[in-house]
């Protein structure tokens, strides 16, 4: 081994020692071959150890101090760093806030915008703008004919004309603009409210091209041929679209459809003979006044150059053709026959139409009233039939004069049986609800049951002196006041103790079988009826059919009425303490009875339609049978023919 030793001195410093061992000289049993050196520090003998160990000290001091406050440094400014990334998140989310509050804002926006500027072709703003468009194309299908014709009116009035003719035009771009705001109906009820959608469908429609051409600047040629050509407007009539939808609208609107058809005609009857009668004076222009007896007279004569003469009496001439009564001159001229055959034609054929259409009306609006004519007849010749006593009679009749009067011959299930069932329930519940809110024991009751109840509630008309019920008599329906006046008497049917008006009720209690009831299920008075009164009944058998999908309803109704009758003194309360009424035991049996043949009919159909389908499902599967027998025969012969050991399966 050779060893060699590097020793370096320094005042102040320790500083060890380096010795080198050359380990090659003796090498382990995996080390032949190779030297090996090892090297060793060997510290010397310090001269001032004190003085050192003390700096040594002392450096080490510092630099723990020098660690502590870097870690404490470094806990700073991870901290820091931590309350920056906090609050940078803080800063972002209220700015994601306010964004979305910002999205949220001007979604809201556009919503209201898209809603300002859509119409609803439902609504009473569509209905409105079409009222407005229709007096304009009124006006150039009555007007621009007219003037014409007539000379003398299109002289006389040019300011105003052009006026009109411009307001007109102007109403007729905003319609184009309102047709584009218009929503439309899918078939499921849902309205488009998109803008884009709705421009681009009015744009590809065949109205669109009408409306367009009904715009087109035609007046411009007034600069080149005059002003006395006002007939260049003919293209506004080309808008007669509208008026057609307005009328068809207001007719679904008014509560006097047949009087508006019938209107409605005879403003197409006016139309036709004034095109007719403007028609008429123009030919009388070409051919000459007073060429011939069958032209208009000449009007050099001043009764006839007067322009309310020259229309009344055209108009007056276009009357008696149209209706075919005559009495007109007869034409000379060829033209002239040719015109009054055309008129004929025309005549006979509208006239006819509106003629049978009047009738057809006509008949609608008595068809009511001759129902309920054929009614009383019917019911006056049973009487007749039966010898009933002229009494009676003459009450009977009076009752039918009476429902007739006040428009209560109605029946109203007839008349709501085509509506779906929720529209009928609404109906009920706005007419009927606020009335069997009035009913003590149904005041604070579920929404779901008082629909139920709304829409069993009956009307029922009593005549004067008639009762409603008596004392002793069964409970087996409550009733509620509409209108009238009853009257609480004795049993001499004259002394009068209470008297009852619209919105009272009586009753309830006995339709609730209250157990320990002293009345129990019977009347305790008589109510008579005063004059005609107008009822509405519910019967025991409803109510409790409602209640049984209202349990807790139904506990609630009965405690309220063992309430009100112990606030009356008519409950015993030992009784009502005691166990379920056995009658209540033998409705819950039957209910439960009905139940049960209800399921077994159930399950008798489904067990049918099984069956059925079972039977089905075989001559489905014969019929492959069928089908594939061959094919896999024919398959297996094959194989057969192409390997002789395969075998042929059963099918």
């Amino acid at each position: 081994m050779k060893v060699g030793v590097i020793e370096t001195h320094h005042s102040h410093t320790i500083v060890p020692s380096v010795v080198v061992q050359d380990t090659s000289e003796d090498p382990g049993p995996m080390d032949k071959g190779e030297n090996r050196y090892c090297v060793v520090l060997l510290f010397p003998r310090p001269r001032y150890l004190p003085g050192a160990f003390a700096r040594y000290n002392f450096n080490n001091n510092s630099n723990k101090d020098e660690e502590e406050k870097k870690k404490k440094k470094e806990k700073k400014s991870k901290s820091e760093k931590k309350k920056d990334g906090e609050t940078q998140k803080n800063k972002e989310k209220k700015e994601k806030n306010k964004n979305k509050d910002k999205s949220k804002k001007k979604e809201n926006k556009e919503e209201k915008k898209k809603d300002i500027f859509i119409i609803d072709p439902a609504g009473n703003m569509y209905y409105n703008w079409l009222f407005c468009i229709t007096m304009p194309v009124m006006y150039n299908w009555t007007m621009i004919i007219a003037r014409a014709c007539f000379d003398e009116l299109q002289h006389d009035y040019l300011a105003a004309w052009f006026i009109i003719d411009y307001v007109s035009d102007a109403i007729y771009v905003a319609d184009m603009f309102v047709r584009t705001r218009t929503g439309k109906y899918t078939t499921q009820g849902l309205l488009v409210k998109e803008e884009q959608k709705l421009r681009e469908k009015y744009k590809t429609s065949f109205q669109f091209k009408l409306d367009f051409l009904s715009i087109i600047p035609t007046d411009l040629l007034y600069f080149k041929l005059g002003l006395n050509y006002p007939e260049l407007r003919i293209n506004r009539l080309l808008r007669v679209a509208r008026m057609f939808e307005f009328f068809q609208r207001t007719e679904t609107r008014t509560n006097y459809p047949n009087i508006f058809r019938i209107s409605n005609l005879v403003m197409y009857i006016v139309i036709i003979i004034h095109w007719n009668a403007c028609v008429y004076y123009s030919i009388s222009k070409a051919i000459g006044f007073g060429a011939d007896t069958w032209v208009y007279p000449n009007t050099s004569d001043p009764e006839f150059a007067r322009l309310t003469r020259k229309y009344v009496y055209s108009l007056y001439w276009s009357t008696l053709t149209l209706t075919t009564i005559g009495e007109t001159p007869p034409p000379v001229r060829d033209s002239e026959y040719f015109f009054v055959v055309v008129d004929f034609l025309v005549g006979v054929l509208i006239f006819a139409t509106i003629v049978g259409n009047v009738g057809s009306m006509i008949s609608n609006m008595n068809a009511a009233r001759a129902e309920f004519q054929a009614r009383i007849d019917a019911i006056k010749q049973y009487m007749h039939f039966r010898n009933v006593s002229k009494d009676m009679e003459k009450r009977v009749i009076k009752w039918f004069d009476y429902l007739w009067t006040n428009k209560k011959a109605v029946d109203e299930r007839e008349v709501l049986k085509y509506l779906p069932d929720k529209l009928r329930a609404e109906i009920a519940i706005n007419v009927h609800l606020e009335t069997l809110k009035k009913v003590r024991i149904f005041a604070d009751c579920e929404a779901g049951l008082l629909v139920e109840l709304v829409l069993k509630l009956q009307p029922q008309v009593y005549s004067p002196g008639d009762y409603i019920c008596r004392k002793g008599d069964i409970g087996r329906e409550m009733y509620i006041i509409k209108e009238g006046k009853l009257a609480v008497v004795a049993d001499d049917g004259i002394t009068q103790f209470v008297v009852l008006s619209d919105g009272s009720y009586f009753g309830e209690i006995s339709i609730l079988n209250i157990k320990g009831s002293k009345a129990g299920n019977r009347r305790t008075a008589n109510i008579r009826s005063i004059g005609y009164s107008d009822l509405f009944c519910l019967s025991k058998d409803d109510l409790m059919e409602a209640l049984t999908e209202y349990p807790d309803a139904k506990a609630m109704l009965e405690e309220k009425g063992k309430q009100i009758l112990m606030k009356d003194g008519l409950l015993d309360i030992e009784v009502a303490n005691l166990g379920s009424d056995p009658k209540d035991l033998e409705e819950k049996v039957t209910y439960m009875e009905g139940a049960m043949d209800r399921l077994q009919t159930k399950f008798a159909r489904l067990l049918a339609e099984y069956e059925a389908a079972q039977q089905k499902l075989k001559k489905r599967l014969t019929q492959v049978e069928k089908i594939l027998k061959p094919v896999i025969e024919q398959e297996f012969a094959d194989l057969e023919e192409a390997d002789p050991s395969t075998e042929k399966p059963g099918v």
